[in-house]
């Protein structure tokens, strides 16, 4: 899908044109190169509106991982959990940059998220950070009550790679029955290592194009890299059982190369009878909301998305039966 700068948002125009002035396709290069300064410079972030903090969790083999959280100030009582998982195409970024997210769930309302410091593609391909995410899953459950809180409201999102994330949580989490998750939000997610689609098909639109998917999937799958048998829990697309999963809320915009994999996506939790809340923005290319926060459009998504977890907090649990 080729995108023209006249079909961009006027608001995410100029954005999207120094993007593609200064070449925004990412290498395994760049992303590696990326995933050390998004280190560098993000990680430590805090914000003084949340309460943030970070601890370190032991996995399995008694390794140590980050995670960070954010708190809402001066809980009053339980309130819903956020597993959040940042994107960066699964190689970059850190979970400090979802802060603003947090602080938008935050003002809506009163909510505590855990933000897992996934192993990146960079460092380890798939299974580490789907691994990562549900040993975070499993100790926010564990330590609910520590937290703040309230266990049968146990919520998960991300953006982009972390969209993907969430979905391939849902799916195994719902296959493992450890957690029941009452609430997901993936975000413009990252879901289809085929690139068969027409929007993810030779897709050259600002932040992230078709060759910066083909090199972050490169990346991701390693080895399962162009294999016929990528498991749906890497590749949350090549799912064929979407049922008794959490009901739903997403975005993406049009220009992007995720466009046509979350809209299939979408389809596909409705047909199981999921519930699902989902928007598609014209004129809108990857990540619009976090690079152009300012624009009409995005405080509109922003709405959108905070908007349905508020409607999700009144409506939506999933009680711990393990």
């Amino acid at each position: 899908m080729k995108v023209k700068m006249s079909m961009i948002n006027r608001e995410l125009r100029t954005s999207g044109w120094i993007f593609m002035l200064l070449n925004n396709t990412f290498t395994e290069i760049r992303i590696r190169l990326f995933a050390g300064l998004t280190r560098k410079f993000l990680r430590g972030k805090t914000d003084k509106s949340l309460d943030c903090s970070e601890k370190w969790i032991l996995r399995d083999d008694n390794s140590q991982m980050r995670i960070c959280i954010f708190k809402s100030k001066e809980l009053s009582g339980k309130v819903p959990g956020i597993l959040w998982m940042h994107g960066g195409g699964y190689g970059m970024g850190v979970p400090e940059q979802s802060i603003g997210i947090a602080k938008a769930f935050s003002k809506k309302k009163q909510c505590v998220m855990i933000a897992p410091d996934y192993r990146l593609s960079v460092d380890a391909p798939f299974p580490a950070a789907l691994d990562d995410c549900y040993t975070a899953l499993l100790w926010m459950k564990n330590n609910a009550e520590s937290l703040g809180i309230n266990d049968n409201q146990i919520f998960i999102g991300g953006d982009s790679a972390g969209g993907g994330l969430a979905a391939a949580l849902s799916l195994y989490a719902r296959d493992k029955n450890e957690v029941n998750i009452a609430f997901q939000m993936p975000l413009y997610p990252m879901l289809d290592d085929r690139m068969q689609t027409e929007s993810a098909t030779e897709n050259n639109a600002p932040i992230w194009n078709s060759k910066s998917n083909y090199f972050a999937w490169k990346l991701y799958l390693g080895e399962l890299f162009g294999k016929a048998n990528v498991p749906e829990y890497a590749a949350p697309a090549r799912a064929t059982n979407y049922a008794n999963l959490p009901p739903t809320a997403t975005f993406v915009g049009d220009l992007e190369p995720f466009r046509d994999e979350t809209i299939l996506y979408v389809e596909n939790l409705r047909k199981a009878g999921v519930k699902v809340r989902f928007r598609v923005y014209e004129g809108c290319y990857h990540a619009f909301e976090q690079v152009c926060p300012k624009a009409e459009i995005s405080k509109d998504a922003i709405e959108f998305i905070t908007s349905e977890y508020a409607f999700a907090v009144e409506n939506y649990f999933a009680e711990q039966t393990v």
